[in-house]
């Protein structure tokens, strides 16, 4: 990365990149809402975003006292970890709602002042019901139970409607802790109505019911449970209470946040939210949405969020669900069976169900593999995705594996067999293999001491099986999968063994190489910037992150051109602009020799940083 030569503080000089970690803050962030605020909805209200050089407490005061805010204007709500705050206007028509923002983005600690969305839940109902269920079985996970039932130590938390925690299939998966009620700014999340609100009920089943516990439904996943309420009984909430919800989801220490939620478009400070969770090390899994067009909704169309698609039991893509390039990853949504409010279960279609299908999934891998990191999941996820034969607009990197991502990355031993049971001796003609190329499998070695072996039966670790003592067979995705190989004798006895084989796209997977550089700076004051431009330089580059340090006390943002033109603060084509120095710009769609135009701007307070580019490559 070299230096635009329109700057003057001197050569800066790219090193290997380093990585950079967020940390969380505490739930003392999130100031209660006052009195009299209504729940769910907010049309009324603007939401406006504070510079780090700022408490919002004070802006508040000087808005009102120095007549930024129109007569009759009030400040509701404030979120001093998330450096913003909600004001209710004395009218409601859209050109109010203008006069406001423009009037309170003059204001000179103000970063920018939207409108406070309205989010809704991704279901769509459907009364009927079969009695039983088809997405575990679809996802492979009772053959991932077989290594985990998933663990207490995985912590999901549910952001949608209220949970009831009260559920005999979710009663052993909440803790003390049941979570916290954003609607009505309380420590109960429970249902307000057992009629009308069922949503994140449903959600919660799907992701972690009790499975095995003799009762009900199977959940994908044994898991903690935190329910965040920040939707009404009526389904719908605010930009606000879902942020705040967010925030406080990660300073609890959740491992993933499920969101079954989506709309009204791109808002500045639900982006700064899922940045926070994804800085603190957070999964955020979300529905792509519900109505059939070819762009997944907000917030899965956020860098840090996973977009999920929803699928029939016959691995179609549903009619409702949202795709696109945003979508990574298909899971079960149609007629799904879960856990109710006013009868025990029922089914429901929706991208809401195929979110926690697959927030299910991760937690199974994260209790399988508890070392890896939220940035390892994702990418695991990915890779061990099976294709289902949709374009990749239509499935992303394909359907969501329970049994696949169980045993990324690892071969477990078998269990030694009985003294009366046959002997395994499986080997594979290669263990390392591109997509479509056939491996040989060979069990005719297999001897039993007391007789003689009757079957050979195989699995291949993507859902097809064969049988004979030597058998091909060719994988259609990349991943790591298990191929396992069971004899049985004459007596009945059997024996089990298995062989990791690893599978690559032409070229290997995003992350095989990786390249980048650093530079230090700094910025004297909201006048100063520094330009800088990257040209990728790895032969086949998958995903490119640029990152910005910065000082606790400067409010420093980040810009980013994909075509190498010098950007600004009005010519970009990525930004990061948090309330703080600490920005992130996440770039999936790049290729080689592309160049990067990078700016590092003040928009308060000085201070020194360090911009940072990782380059991932196959």
């Amino acid at each position: 990365m070299a230096e635009d030569s329109s700057t003057d503080w001197g050569r800066r000089t790219f090193l290997k990149a380093a990585g950079a970690a967020g940390t969380a803050a505490a739930l003392a962030g999130i100031t209660s809402a006052q009195p009299g605020r209504a729940p769910g909805t907010k049309e009324d209200e603007i939401l406006v975003g504070i510079t780090n050089s700022a408490s919002v407490a004070s802006v508040a005061t000087e808005a009102q006292d120095d007549d930024y805010l129109p007569q009759g204007a009030s400040v509701v709500h404030r979120n001093e970890e998330l450096g913003y705050m909600a004001v209710k206007l004395p009218e409601v028509s859209m050109q109010a709602k203008e006069n406001a923002k423009s009037s309170m983005e003059r204001h000179p600690k103000v970063k920018y002042a939207e409108d406070n969305h309205t989010v809704h839940a991704l279901a769509t109902p459907n009364d009927s019901r079969f009695g039983d269920q088809y997405a575990p079985q679809l996802v492979n996970a009772p053959q991932a139970w077989d290594t985990t039932l998933g663990s207490d130590d995985v912590t999901i938390a549910v952001i949608d409607q209220g949970v009831k925690y009260d559920h005999p299939d979710l009663v052993d998966r909440f803790g003390s802790n049941k979570g916290y009620d954003f609607v009505d700014d309380d420590s109960d999340p429970y249902p307000d109505s057992m009629a009308d609100e069922y949503h994140g009920t449903h959600v919660a089943g799907i992701a972690a019911a009790t499975t095995n516990n003799g009762d009900g439904i199977a959940g994908m996943s044994n898991s903690s449970l935190l329910s965040g309420r920040a939707l009404s009984e009526e389904g719908s909430g605010s930009s606000a209470d879902i942020a705040d919800a967010v925030q406080w989801a990660a300073d609890q220490n959740a491992d993933i946040i499920n969101m079954s939620l989506g709309g009204g478009g791109f808002n500045q400070t639900m982006k700064n939210a899922v940045s926070y969770a994804a800085n603190a090390g957070v999964t955020l899994i979300c529905a792509a949405g519900n109505d059939g067009s070819g762009s997944v909704s907000y917030p899965a169309a956020y860098d840090e969020c996973i977009a999920i698609g929803a699928i029939d039991e016959n691995e179609n893509l549903a009619n409702f669900s949202q795709y696109g390039p945003k979508l990574e990853l298909v899971a079960p949504g149609v007629d799904v069976l879960s856990c109710w409010t006013d009868q025990p279960y029922r089914k429901i279609s929706g991208t809401s169900m195929a979110t926690p299908a697959a927030a299910g999934v991760a937690a199974l891998g994260l209790a399988a593999h508890p070392e890896w990191s939220n940035t390892e999941l994702r990418n695991k996820l990915k890779e061990t995705a099976v294709d289902i034969g949709l374009s990749e607009n239509k499935q992303g990197s394909g359907r969501v594996d329970a049994l696949n991502l169980v045993n990324a990355g690892s071969n477990p031993d078998p269990d030694p067999p009985e003294n009366e049971a046959p002997v395994v001796d499986l080997s594979a003609s290669a263990v390392a293999v591109q997509v479509g190329q056939d491996v040989t499998f060979d069990g005719s070695g297999s001897s039993d001491s007391d007789g003689s072996i009757a079957s050979h039966q195989w699995t291949f670790g993507d859902g097809a099986s064969a049988s004979g003592a030597q058998v091909s067979h060719a994988y259609a995705s990349a991943g790591e999968f298990t191929a396992t190989l069971t004899v049985t004798d004459d007596d009945g006895a059997s024996s089990s063994d298995s062989v990791a084989i690893t599978v690559t796209e032409a070229g290997g997977s995003c992350g095989d190489a990786s390249s980048g550089g650093s530079a230090d700076g700094y910025l004297y004051g909201y006048y100063d910037s520094d330009r800088y431009t990257y040209s990728l330089d790895l032969d086949e580059p998958c995903q490119v992150t640029i990152s910005l340090e910065g000082g606790y006390w400067s409010d420093f943002d980040l810009f980013v051109t994909t075509d190498g033109r010098t950007p600004s603060s009005y010519d970009y084509d990525k930004r990061s602009i948090t309330q703080d120095s600490n920005e992130q710009v996440v770039l999936d769609d790049v290729s080689p020799g592309q160049q990067l135009g990078v700016l590092v701007d003040s928009y308060s307070g000085s201070g020194s940083y360090t911009v940072s580019v990782e380059e991932l490559g196959r």
